[in-house]
């Protein structure tokens, strides 16, 4: 683990990477790939709209309390790497209704910046308007919100296109984590090219 680090440090700095979510999130859509971010040595912070801690949800059965690193309010895109939004049926669906939220998840997507979303966590992409032209996947129920705003659907565990990758649900999260690292890191390491080549 500690040579994973090394090498998702940057001057320094481990590779920070957002998860946006509320009550109501799918517990394992959070907490598999937080540790699996952290595994990579990254540093995954919850940031939430509101404080203290937010009820994850087993399916439709009360979970554990996860502890929220930062508010939305006075969160910046900038200081991430990545996003990722966990589903849960009621997470997005109360996210989506938060411009702040919205236009968080859309500022990632406009820098360039990798963003990982599983089951209903598409919700948010639909809602910041990024999916027009995208090939993704989510839960089922989602196909047609998907395809009406522009999307490409197929049901596939986990769809990657650009610096968009997509999944539909928890029994999927084992091949959407590994993933999810991967292009996290190339991503980075992608835009650390692009900066060495305008320096030089």
């Amino acid at each position: 683990m500690e040579r994973n680090a090394e090498r998702m440090e940057h001057n320094g700095k481990r590779k920070r990477v957002a998860i946006l979510a509320t009550d109501g999130v799918e517990r394992l859509e959070l907490t598999e790939p937080r540790k699996a971010l952290e595994n990579a040595g990254m540093r995954p912070e919850v940031i939430s709209p509101k404080g203290g801690e937010i009820q994850s949800y087993d399916h439709e059965k009360p979970s554990e309390r996860i502890t929220v690193d930062r508010l939305l309010e006075g969160s910046s895109p900038n200081d991430y790497d990545a996003l990722v939004l966990p589903g849960g049926v009621r997470n997005p669906d109360v996210m989506r209704t938060i411009p702040a939220a919205v236009q968080f998840v859309r500022a990632f997507f406009d820098a360039g910046k990798p963003i990982a979303a599983i089951c209903h966590g598409p919700w948010m992409l639909i809602e910041a308007d990024i999916v027009g032209g995208m090939k993704l996947t989510s839960w089922s129920s989602l196909k047609r919100d998907l395809e009406n705003a522009g999307a490409h659907w197929s049901d596939q565990q986990v769809v990657e296109d650009r610096w968009l990758l997509t999944s539909r649900k928890p029994d999927d999260l084992p091949v959407f984590c590994e993933r999810m690292v991967t292009l996290f890191g190339r991503q980075r390491a992608e835009q650390e090219a692009r900066t060495e080549a305008v320096t030089v």
